[in-house]
C-alpha cells in the first residue's frame, strides 16, 4: 500500500493572503483591498498591506520549504501586480517579481504549480463590471497569455482559477468575501457563466503561448458526500447525492464540473433555473470544455448520507462529533477517499488534492515550539483515507496541504490558523510547528510511514 513513486507532495499559498506589497512596485488595487477597507467587513477592520510578507521574504519561505523536503508549491500570482489595470499595460516590476519567484522556487528543486486567479480580482476590472460583464473572459484570456509568455518557458503544471464556487457565491450573492455584491440570482448565473468561460479562455492561452508544454488544471471546490456505511446502497445513495440538483446553487457540484468536463450544464438545473438560466451562446460551451490534464479539488470535509425510500437522506452528525477551529467544519476523513473516487468515476482525469488541511488554536509554547498534534492527526487520517483511493484505482497524482503558512484568511483576517508554519506576525518571525516535521516524514518516505 502506497503512493505512486512520482507522487507530488506540496504546499499551497495565495498571493492575497501571503504577499502584502499591496501598493508597492505598481501593483493596482484589487477588490479584496477595496472590500477590507469596508467598515466591518474583515476581523477587525484588518488589511492585507502586509500579511506575510512573502513578497520581500520569499526567499526565506522557500528555503523553509527546501528543508522539510517539498516537492511542489502551489501558489497564485496577483492579476492586478502583472495588469494594474487589469488588461493593457504590463507592469514590468510586478511580473519581475514573478520571475525571481519561480527561479528560486527551481533552484530549491520545487516545482512550481501556478494559479492564475486565487480571487484577487483588479478592482478597475469590477468598475467595468467584473464577472457580470461578458468580456471578463476575454481579459482573463490576456492576463493568462501574459504569463505563459512570461513564465511558460519554466512554469510546466497551471491552474486557471481557484474556487469559483466562492468567490462567486460568497463574494456576489452573500457578500461575505470581495467585492461584497449580494446579486440577484439570475445575475449570480450569468457572472458563474462568464466565469467558466474564462477558465476556457485561459486554458487556450496557455496552450497557445507556454513555451514548455503546459500541463492544466482547475482548483475546484467539491462539495463531497460520503455514504453513512459502506453497503451498496449508501454508496449509491452519497454518489447521486454528489452530483444531483441542490437548492444550494454552492453545492450543486454538477453546474459547476459538468460545463468544464461534460460541455453541458445539467439539465435539471437548467429547468429549474427558468428564466435565470444563463445565455448560452454559440461556441460557449466547446469554450469552456477545454480538455486538461486533471482535475483540482479542495476538500476540506463533507456530508454523510444514507439511503432511504424517499431517496438520499442527509444524516445529521451527533452532538460532540469532531470538528477543527474553523467554522465548526466536522473532521471527516472519509471525504478524502470519496471525493476522489466520485470525481474520477464521473469525470475520468487523474485527481490533484489541491487544498486540504487542519484549523487549530495554535500557540507558541514555554518551550519556544508550537505543538499541534490536532493538526498531525487531522493530517493523518486523512492522508491514510487518500492512499486508500488511491489502492482502489483512482488516480491520485498530488497533495497540497493547506496552508504552507499561517496567513491573511480572507475576511477573518489573523484569526484563524491554518498553516504548517506559524506566523508571528508582529515579527514575522516563521517557526515550523511539530505538523511540519510529521509531514516532511509523510515526504520523505512517501507516505510510507502512516
Amino acid at each position: 500500500m502506497a503512493f505512486k513513486k512520482d507522487f507530488t507532495w506540496g504546499v499551497a499559498s495565495a498571493s492575497f493572503q501571503i504577499e502584502g506589497a499591496a501598493f508597492e512596485d505598481g501593483k493596482g488595487p484589487s477588490v479584496w483591498d477595496m472590500l477590507c477597507r469596508k467598515p466591518g467587513a474583515s476581523w477587525r477592520g484588518q488589511v492585507g498591506d502586509v500579511a506575510c510578507d512573502h513578497y520581500r521574504r520569499y526567499r526565506e519561505d522557500i528555503a523553509i520549504m527546501k528543508r522539510l523536503g517539498v516537492r511542489a508549491s502551489r501558489f497564485s500570482v496577483s492579476w492586478p501586480r502583472v495588469l494594474p489595470a487589469g488588461v493593457g499595460a504590463v507592469n514590468d516590476k510586478g511580473l519581475d517579481f514573478y520571475d525571481r519567484l519561480v527561479d528560486e522556487y527551481l533552484a530549491a528543486g520545487i516545482e512550481p504549480w501556478l494559479t492564475l486567479f486565487h480571487w484577487d480580482y483588479p478592482l478597475a476590472l469590477y468598475h467595468r463590471g467584473g464577472w457580470l460583464n461578458r468580456e471578463s473572459a476575454d481579459w482573463f484570456g490576456e492576463y493568462a497569455r501574459v504569463l505563459a509568455e512570461r513564465l511558460g518557458d519554466r512554469v510546466s503544471h497551471w491552474m486557471t482559477l481557484n474556487e469559483p464556487q466562492c468567490f462567486l457565491i460568497i463574494g456576489h450573492e452573500e457578500g461575505r468575501h470581495a467585492p461584497g455584491d449580494q446579486l440577484r440570482f439570475d445575475e449570480v448565473v450569468r457572472a458563474i457563466h462568464h466565469t467558466l468561460l474564462a477558465h476556457g479562455r485561459g486554458v487556450q492561452a496557455l496552450r497557445a503561448h507556454a513555451k514548455t508544454k503546459p500541463t492544466v488544471g482547475v482548483a475546484m471546490v467539491a462539495s463531497t458526500r460520503m455514504p453513512q456505511t459502506e453497503t451498496p446502497a449508501d454508496i449509491d445513495a452519497a454518489r447521486s447525492a454528489m452530483f444531483a440538483y441542490n437548492p444550494s446553487i454552492f453545492q450543486h457540484n454538477a453546474w459547476w464540473f459538468d460545463p468544464m468536463f461534460k460541455g453541458e450544464y445539467p439539465a435539471e438545473g437548467l429547468a429549474r433555473f427558468g428564466p435565470a438560466a444563463p445565455d448560452i451562446q454559440p461556441g460557449d460551451m466547446e469554450t469552456i470544455a477545454q480538455p486538461l490534464d486533471f482535475l483540482g479539488v479542495n476538500i476540506y470535509n463533507g456530508q454523510f448520507i444514507e439511503a432511504s425510500p424517499e431517496g438520499p437522506r442527509y444524516v445529521d452528525l451527533p452532538p460532540g462529533y469532531p470538528k477543527s477551529a474553523y467554522d465548526n467544519w466536522p473532521i471527516t476523513p472519509t471525504c478524502l477517499y470519496w471525493g476522489p473516487r466520485f470525481l474520477h468515476e464521473r469525470y475520468g482525469l487523474p485527481i490533484v488534492i489541491t487544498e486540504n488541511g487542519g484549523c487549530v488554536v495554535d500557540t507558541i509554547s514555554l518551550d519556544g515550539c508550537v505543538h499541534d498534534p490536532q493538526r498531525t492527526d487531522y493530517l493523518h487520517r486523512h492522508l491514510l483515507e487518500l492512499r486508500r483511493a488511491a489502492d482502489d484505482g483512482v488516480p491520485v497524482d498530488g497533495y497540497f496541504y493547506w496552508s504552507f503558512a499561517d496567513n491573511f484568511e480572507w475576511n477573518l483576517g489573523d484569526s484563524i490558523r491554518m498553516g504548517l508554519i506559524f506566523t508571528d506576525y508582529p515579527t514575522q518571525r516563521r517557526i515550523p510547528k511539530d505538523s511540519a516535521a510529521w509531514y516532511s516524514e509523510v515526504i520523505r518516505t512517501n507516505g510510507n510511514n502512516l
